[in-house]
């Protein structure tokens, strides 16, 4: 039986990332560099991501990390654009919510800048990176357990490079593979993982236990400071204590504490432009309140399933299978992870999914 598991893993191994990329016709999502942040934004509301490359005429700039990822004329071969960076939902609302422009300036005002100015303002965009289509599944993994969220893979590549940053790319298109993409792959392959899939989070050592949240009484302003500082894309809202003197600006170890929800960078995507800067002011479960009323918001989270208030959870002994199902049903990068109280107790993140899966993949290699 267990030759049976291996190989059938072995199967698994040997796809490649272009394996994954066969599913999904999405066409890169890109901004130039002289786009707005509004315009920025409205692209990614309108596409339904977090994070944009951002494509400049080529030779005028050093790309994000010393990148140099080219976009080239299928038939000339003549580089056409540069990728010098990407740019998330979290670069935008950092800028919005810094102290750092000209020492102010309203939304809209701040809003109007070029994307460009932005790169950088979080750690992700600093780096790019490039997967090659024919790696094989476990090696692009590496890249995606190690936190990197999303990589470009080069179409038509005549590149050798495997995995990098710093390297010279040069194709004539690009695909976006993201992490929430690979999940989505192993879990259509879960009858090839059935070993893995069937042992619970804890046996698998996939818990983060560490997990940083803010209270309900922090601002989203303070929220968004806090996030920025510690590279969070989202963190959990817990309760406030009534014992401990609390800083409510601050980033509080959230375990032990009751969970009320989460506030993620994406949540102000659907945010009229107009209404952010009084939003800005509001506490954190009044901001997901307010976001229920938005009726494109609200569409948005029929079509995936989920609601801003709602809690996606699960415990210590929930088995990796069911982790993943709810991760990619209801379209989260994170599960929580309650104790028997129903206290917050860590966090499985699509990280620590994929680092779980590769880890287990490796060591049943033959």
């Amino acid at each position: 039986m267990q030759h049976d598991g291996n190989s059938t893993t072995q199967k698994l191994r040997e796809k490649k990332v272009s394996d994954v990329l066969t599913a999904d016709k999405r066409r890169l999502v890109e901004v130039p560099y002289t786009a707005t942040l509004a315009h920025t934004m409205n692209a990614l509301v309108a596409n339904r991501v977090v994070a944009v490359p951002v494509a400049a005429p080529p030779g005028h700039w050093i790309g994000a990390g010393g990148s140099m990822i080219l976009e080239s004329d299928k038939q000339t071969g003549a580089v056409r654009k540069h990728y010098i960076g990407m740019v998330t939902m979290l670069d935008i609302l950092a800028h919005i919510a810094g102290d750092d422009v000209g020492g102010g300036g309203d939304v809209e005002e701040r809003m109007g800048v070029p994307v460009s100015s932005i790169i950088g303002y979080c750690l992700e965009s600093l780096s790019l990176w490039t997967l090659n289509p024919n790696t094989s599944i476990p090696d692009g993994m590496e890249v995606f357990s190690k936190g990197i969220h999303r990589a470009l893979v080069p179409l038509e590549s005549h590149m050798e490079n495997t995995a990098g940053v710093e390297l010279v790319e040069s194709a004539s298109s690009y695909r976006m593979l993201t992490q929430m993409d690979l999940l989505k792959f192993l879990k259509a392959h879960d009858f090839e993982l059935n070993d893995i899939m069937s042992r619970t989070i804890a046996q698998l050592g996939g818990i983060t236990n560490v997990v940083f949240g803010v209270t309900e009484k922090a601002k989203v302003i303070e929220a968004i400071k806090c996030m920025r500082t510690a590279s969070l894309n989202a963190v959990p809202i817990v309760e406030a204590s009534n014992t401990v003197e609390e800083d409510h600006s601050q980033l509080i170890n959230g375990k032990g504490r009751k969970l009320i929800g989460t506030f993620s960078s994406t949540d102000l995507r659907e945010c009229p432009i107009s209404q952010m800067q009084t939003w800005l002011q509001s506490s954190v479960p009044d901001f997901t309140d307010k976001l229920s009323t938005i009726p494109s918001h609200t569409a948005s989270e029929q079509q995936q399933g989920t609601s801003p208030r709602e809690l996606v959870t699960c415990h210590a002994e929930s088995t990796l299978a069911e982790v993943i199902d709810k991760a990619v049903t209801k379209h989260v990068h994170r599960v929580w992870v309650f104790d028997q109280r129903g206290s917050l107790d860590g966090l499985v993140s699509l990280t620590d999914m994929i680092r779980v899966i590769r880890v287990s993949l490796l060591s049943e290699s033959p």
